[in-house]
């Protein structure tokens, strides 16, 4: 049965390494440190490399980030896999559960997460489901 979670995150990112300047593009590592409120409340911590290119809007970014929270009431832990890419401005982003990560009595949740951005605020909908019984 799937189900619906949105609500808000802040969100701070520390680079990891010196930004490296290549032809074409500069890369970068950074840290992600996230605290989630709404249907999904808790943290999320991981890392994130990064592709800037001499293009205006076009970078692209993959990132992994372990989310410890509770979600509608039920407590655990999972691992998004985070995938973006923007070309000159027009944006894909895909993030997901990474099958199988999920502990406690979020185990066996799969499911995609979107995020926007409105006035200097990030939003996410969480689109999810869980094991029959659990």
């Amino acid at each position: 049965m799937n189900k619906k979670a949105s609500g808000t995150f802040e969100v701070k990112m520390q680079p990891l390494w010196q930004s490296e300047q290549t032809e074409g593009a500069t890369l970068g590592r950074m840290s992600l440190d996230k605290q989630f409120s709404g249907d999904l409340a808790g943290t999320g911590q991981g890392e994130m490399l990064s592709a800037v290119t001499t293009t205006q809007g076009s970078a692209g970014y993959v990132a992994i980030e372990r989310v410890t929270a509770t979600l509608h009431g039920r407590e655990g832990s999972f691992v998004l896999q985070h995938t973006g890419t923007m070309t000159r401005g027009e944006q894909q982003l895909s993030i997901t559960v990474v099958p199988d990560s999920a502990t406690g009595q979020l185990a066996g949740l799969a499911g995609r997460l979107a995020i926007g951005i409105a006035d200097g605020k990030h939003f996410y909908d969480f689109d999810y489901s869980l094991p029959e019984g659990a």
